[in-house]
């Protein structure tokens, strides 16, 4: 255990909420279909499935993922059932991806967030759309690069200082 343990303050649900609508306006920027931008709602959505399993779960997940199918004009539901599979993932592997460093994570979640862009991709091509070609699936990757910088922005407000004082107890 070469890397500090830090004691985590609890988390406060508006910043998850403030946290989740970030991204969103995020994703609402006018970047259209290009390749390598990330699905910011799913990073954000997959950290706090891991973090806290219990205020965030699959049900959020299914809003969100139902909000985003409305903003996209997609079908209506390819979000929801993505964001829904990733949730239940995430929580599957919540305990045993905290054991690792951030590195590490980010290769635990990979397969997740590459799933959550095939649903989409596979429903849509069931629909009859034309073939988007294998670079949408790059935003999976791309998602799993910015894991390490959306761990460290999250867990932010949570950490504790690092040197104790007479008026901090811990």
């Amino acid at each position: 255990m070469s890397r500090p343990q830090y004691i985590l303050l609890p988390v406060n649900p508006s910043f998850i909420a403030f946290s989740i609508a970030a991204a969103f306006v995020l994703n609402f920027l006018p970047w259209g279909r290009t390749v390598g931008i990330p699905d910011f709602v799913a990073v954000v959505l997959l950290f706090w499935n891991i973090h806290q399993p219990r205020k965030v779960g699959m049900g959020i997940a299914f809003v969100l993922g139902i909000l985003m199918d409305v903003h996209d004009a997609s079908l209506f539901g390819e979000h929801a059932l993505a964001y829904t599979l990733l949730s239940y993932g995430a929580i599957s592997l919540h305990r045993r991806v905290l054991w690792f460093s951030l590195p590490v994570q980010a290769l635990h979640v990979l397969p997740l967030l590459v799933l959550a862009q095939l649903v989409p991709f596979v429903i849509r091509l069931l629909a009859g759309a034309a073939f988007p070609g294998w670079g949408y699936l790059v935003d999976g990757f791309v998602e799993a690069l910015l894991w390490p910088v959306a761990s460290l922005l999250l867990l932010a407000p949570q950490k504790r200082a690092s040197d104790p004082d007479d008026t901090r107890p811990i």
